[in-house]
């Protein structure tokens, strides 16, 4: 069975690792303004204004920072069943959990890296307590009154070993279609961006040079507009927080982005990609060259060599800050 576009709505929510639990808390509540929901062992549960769902985020205290799980959130019962058999059917295997964080019944599985995904439909809708009611009932929270304020869980993005066989796990598997990606003179494809709807992008793999396997380079969270990531800049050099890159503008996706480590080691991008649609049912995947990204970015930053290495959870030599 082959993939279906529309079988995964979206990003659910993910789960981080972090040796630094308050410190990250701090973080994603005070400076990227998330709302903290609940707890559930030592796992804190946090989630962005804009979010239907309970969860955006789930911080754990580990030795280690990384990404444990990504989950995705299913169309429908019916569409949940057809990824499952797809997953069996390319040789793929997994397993029933029950569900946390507000979702339902997941099946586990991973992609050819070792990144683990968990499947789901069945999810809880958050319903704001008075203290937190917005005042246009389409909302589901009000904006928050500190940090930065993002909108949304925007997109993951991850480090493989062979870019292609993780891509196409998502394209031919998950039902994602692939909207950008960087082909190396070799025929290599270093990096691909894939989308599960009509989103510019919701996944990228992006090829780890250390060619470990299993690796995040980093999680991304859109904003309204592009002056709240000018903002964030200055938020975050005041508070202390790491800026590695940015604000700059990418030419792959047109992104505005900025890079920063939030205190567990984890790499946060701030984005605006609001702009960037793909309506096209038939899109012509975008292929840019060697000779093309050594340009850099759009208005010429080059690329920062750590972009290719350093990811979490760190391995020996990839120069990790």
């Amino acid at each position: 069975m082959s993939g279906r576009l529309g079988d995964i709505a979206h990003i659910g929510n993910v789960e981080l690792l972090t040796p630094e639990l308050e410190g990250s808390v701090w973080f994603f509540t005070e400076i990227l303004g998330l709302t903290e929901v609940g707890r559930e062992g030592d796992s804190v549960l946090l989630r962005t204004f804009d979010d239907y769902e309970r969860t955006s985020v789930i911080l754990t205290p580990h030795d280690q920072p990384g990404i444990r799980r990504s989950s995705l959130r299913a169309s429908s019962p019916e569409a949940l069943d057809r990824r499952i058999e797809a997953i069996r059917a390319a040789g793929g295997d997994g397993s029933w959990e029950e569900g946390r964080a507000g979702m339902g019944r997941t099946f586990v599985t991973v992609d050819p890296d070792g990144h683990e995904f968990g499947l789901y439909v069945d999810t809880e809708w958050y319903v704001a307590p008075e203290e937190l009611r917005p005042s246009l009932k389409n909302q589901p929270q009000a904006k928050p009154n500190r940090g930065v304020g993002v909108r949304r869980l925007d997109h993951l993005n991850f480090l493989g070993a062979d870019v292609l066989a993780n891509a196409e796990f998502h394209e031919h598997v998950l039902g994602a279609m692939p909207t950008e990606e960087i082909k190396l003179d070799s025929g290599r494809v270093a990096a691909r961006w894939l989308t599960y709807s009509n989103k510019s992008y919701d996944v990228v793999y992006t090829e780890d040079w250390t060619g470990s396997q299993g690796r995040l380079h980093h999680i991304a969270f859109a904003t309204d507009e592009r002056t709240d990531i000018l903002r964030a800049a200055d938020l975050c050099i005041d508070q202390g927080v790491v800026i590695e890159t940015g604000p700059h503008k990418h030419a792959i996706q047109q992104t505005f982005f900025l890079y920063v480590w939030e205190p567990g080691g984890n790499r946060i991008e701030l984005c605006n990609p609001l702009t960037r649609l793909v309506l096209a049912p038939d899109w012509k995947l975008v292929t840019w060259t060697e000779s093309e990204r050594r340009k850099g970015q759009a208005w010429g930053l080059k690329t920062i060599d750590s972009f290719h290495t350093v990811g979490t959870p760190p391995v020996s030599g990839d120069g990790a800050r």
